[in-house]
């Protein structure tokens, strides 16, 4: 991208700041530009968090009938799939999908629990509770 064809659309997902882009100028050479936003990345994030939204009411819904525990959707609430909260916990994926079943989920010991609370930012009392806005 040339430099002066580095967009400047004013997005709103920057919330008012800039973005460091890299640009060939007059003589070819890479430059750090900074951007303001673009069209299709602001219309790609957009879409993005639509669709996590989507899938945290989904969610939401699946915990309050009792087809899964809280810990799905707390994971889902803070942005974080299988892989990112079993990463962060140190807690294998397998037992992480095992523990989305409300009745083993209800029998975790405070230690485990303790665990997915430092992942996920929750202290233990609201991991054993269900609440929409932790």
């Amino acid at each position: 991208m040339e430099l002066d064809a580095v967009p400047q659309d004013n997005s709103h997902t920057y919330g008012g700041h800039r973005k460091l882009v890299y640009a060939t100028d007059a003589c070819g050479e890479y430059v750090g530009v900074q951007s303001t936003g673009w069209e299709a990345e602001t219309i790609a994030t957009d879409s993005a968090l639509d669709l996590l939204q989507q899938q945290q009411a989904e969610i939401w819904q699946r915990a309050q009938r009792g087809e899964t525990s809280a810990l799905e959707y707390y994971m889902v609430y803070r942005r974080m799939d299988v892989a990112l909260l079993s990463q962060t916990s140190g807690i294998f994926q397998w037992r992480i999908r095992r523990h989305f079943k409300p009745s083993v989920y209800s029998r975790l010991p405070d230690r485990l629990l303790q665990r997915y609370s430092e992942a996920l930012g929750l202290d233990v009392a609201t991991l054993r509770l269900l609440v929409e806005r932790p």
